[in-house]
């Protein structure tokens, strides 16, 4: 399992990060207070990694999403790799169903139409029947490749302003890529007579993927204020 998220602030990552002749961590409090920290480092040296490729993450927030608009899960990145994780944080601001739209993955030069296009949100996480089990509304579960870990619920099922937290980690099946990468997500939820509805839901992600080279464009990470979710305490 490459991410562990424990008790009382326990924040644990297991993606490997190969670095061919020398790297550097950097970690950066963008809070007003002063934080203290314990981190642990496991790291081996002399392993061959000429092929391994370098490790990537890319956050993106849509909040809202704009209209006709689809979630950026992961800009246009040059290069060959393998796109191996998504995390994905959804704030639903409307009743009802949330979770129609597809997940695609534009490959080596793919414009209008992606090599992969997934059947649905709840699909690609490893849920189904809209993460609803009858009698007992949303259900979370979580499994070592992917799961629906965290449901905030205000007011109930299907109500406006509820949250929920998804990841797939695609370590049994890497998406493999020779040019270059893109992913979006669309956000579709359902209206009366069974038509789809375009949402404006503020959606979250992290996308890891592993590249041939060190550094990938990437847009700049919004402010601490643009960051935070829920009430200020």
């Amino acid at each position: 399992m490459p991410v562990a998220v424990n008790s009382h602030g326990g924040f644990n990552s297991y993606w490997p990060m190969p670095v061919p002749r020398h790297g550097r961590l950097t970690l950066e409090n963008r809070a007003p207070a002063t934080a203290t920290v314990y981190y642990q480092i496991s790291y081996e040296i002399d392993v061959d990694v000429a092929d391994a490729g370098y490790l990537h993450c890319q956050f993106r927030r849509s909040n809202p999403l704009a209209a006709g608009s689809v979630h950026p899960i992961l800009d246009t990145v040059p290069g060959a790799g393998k796109y191996v994780g998504t995390y994905l944080a959804w704030g639903v601001n409307r009743p009802g169903w949330w979770g129609e739209g597809e997940v695609k993955f534009y490959l080596d030069g793919d414009q209008e139409f992606p090599t992969i296009c997934g059947t649905g949100t709840e699909d690609y996480f490893g849920g189904a029947w809209n993460f609803d089990v009858p009698g007992q509304g949303y259900t979370a579960y979580t499994t070592p490749f992917l799961g629906l870990h965290q449901i905030l619920r205000p007011d109930g099922l299907y109500r406006s302003q509820q949250r929920f937290g998804m990841y797939r980690w695609h370590l049994a099946d890497p998406i493999h890529f020779q040019r270059d990468l893109r992913v979006d997500i669309q956000a579709l939820g359902w209206t009366s007579r069974g038509r789809y509805q375009p949402l404006h839901d503020d959606i979250a992600s992290t996308a890891v993927f592993y590249l041939d080279r060190p550094s990938a464009p990437r847009p700049p990470l919004p402010s601490a204020d643009a960051l935070e979710v829920g009430e200020p305490t």
